[in-house]
């Protein structure tokens, strides 16, 4: 691909306008949220040796995909569809006719993939952008939805609902025949994982679904693999209908055959993650006047100091002085969103030379 740009003000609209490929223009990507630590390059080397099948060969079908998440989550293969990425399955679900309520902001995907007038917008109240679940309850019970949604941890906030809060709001919602889909994409970086997460609890709410992007946790991005996980037979019938036969590549079907044996170097991944996430927000918190948000994923979202330049400004300056990309959050549904910014916690080096970056344009450009 031609670089369609030639000074860094042009590269950086150029960049700004795309929804991936960030790494063919050579920049800091503390935008998109990876796993930097998984997978390990022992699967890369077996995918070097497997090229020519895996390029040359039709991949399995949905069945035997379900078989394999199933492995690897210790889940029954019926509970399970797997698409190509957590994206094909929010497109589904957002075209079965129900009426959709989701907090925001949250990941835009699930209004942006539903058709015009079937969703309700429940706004998160700031400062603490935590939801109140009776309210949502409410809110969900009054406009007749037929699915609710709750991004936990949420992005772009990192903030986790606990378990005991979304057990609630499923025993509300179980009554008016309203599905709860809990987004659990980023669970696997929170602090208490196995505590939090509502996998175990399949079997006692029929109306749970549990959604997973794979591409974050597990570092693979680029081969496209999600997940729904239900107890609810109907509901994962209807959803399967939605797919194509082939809707996995052979590189992501190889990739679950294989995460099996790297257990333990995913959850040793994960833990680095989360430890360099906890010091990058300790550091972050050192700039004076920023509001920093306590994470439970793999980002932080923080509020500007009022005296700070807006979050695009900030943004611009940060990739045409140092070659770093963060989000900022105008045009998220929220009060004041030009105010805010989610940045993906990278390497402790890279969190480091952020963090300096930034504290150096927040104090000149509050000046």
């Amino acid at each position: 691909m031609t670089n369609q740009y030639s000074t860094i003000q042009e590269r950086y609209d150029f960049v700004s306008n795309q929804h991936g490929g960030y790494w063919r223009h050579d920049f800091i990507d503390h935008n998109y949220l990876y796993n930097l630590y998984f997978p390990p390059e022992e699967f890369f080397n077996h995918l070097i040796r497997k090229i020519h099948q895996l390029v040359l060969n039709y991949p399995v079908a949905q069945q035997d995909l379900a078989g394999l998440v199933g492995d690897l989550i210790n889940q029954p293969p019926e509970r399970l569809v797997v698409g190509n990425g957590a994206a094909e399955l929010i497109k589904i679900i957002s075209g079965m006719g129900r009426k959709l309520i989701v907090p925001v902001p949250s990941f835009n995907e699930y209004v942006n993939a539903a058709p015009a007038g079937s969703v309700v917008e429940f706004a998160l109240e700031a400062p603490s952008f935590q939801l109140d679940v009776d309210k949502f309850a409410d809110e969900a019970i009054r406009c007749q939805a037929g699915l609710a949604v709750v991004v936990s941890p949420n992005n772009p906030t990192s903030l986790l609902v606990p378990k005991v809060e979304l057990i609630r709001l499923l025993k509300r919602l179980a009554d008016h025949d309203c599905m709860l889909i809990v987004d659990e994409s980023f669970i696997d970086f929170a602090r208490n994982r196995d505590q939090e997460t509502l996998a175990t609890e399949l079997d006692r709410y029929p109306n749970l679904v549990i959604f997973k992007s794979m591409s974050k946790a597990y570092g693979i991005c680029g081969i496209r693999i999600g997940y729904m996980l239900t107890a609810n037979a109907d509901f994962a019938a209807k959803v399967r209908q939605g797919l194509h036969i082939w809707n996995i590549n052979g590189f992501a079907e190889e990739f679950l055959r294989l995460a099996p044996q790297y257990r333990q170097e995913f959850s040793a991944s994960c833990n680095k993650v989360k430890a360099d996430r906890d010091y990058f927000y300790e550091q972050l918190q050192t700039i004076p006047g920023m509001t920093v948000y306590r994470p439970e994923a793999n980002y932080i979202f923080c509020r500007l100091p009022h005296h700070a330049a807006s979050g695009p400004q900030v943004t611009r300056s940060l990739f045409i002085q140092h070659n770093i990309y963060i989000k900022h959050c105008q045009g998220k549904t929220m009060p004041e969103s030009d105010r805010y910014l989610r940045i993906a916690s990278r390497t402790e080096a890279e969190n480091k030379r952020l963090v300096e970056a930034l504290d150096g344009i927040i104090g000149r450009e509050g000046k």
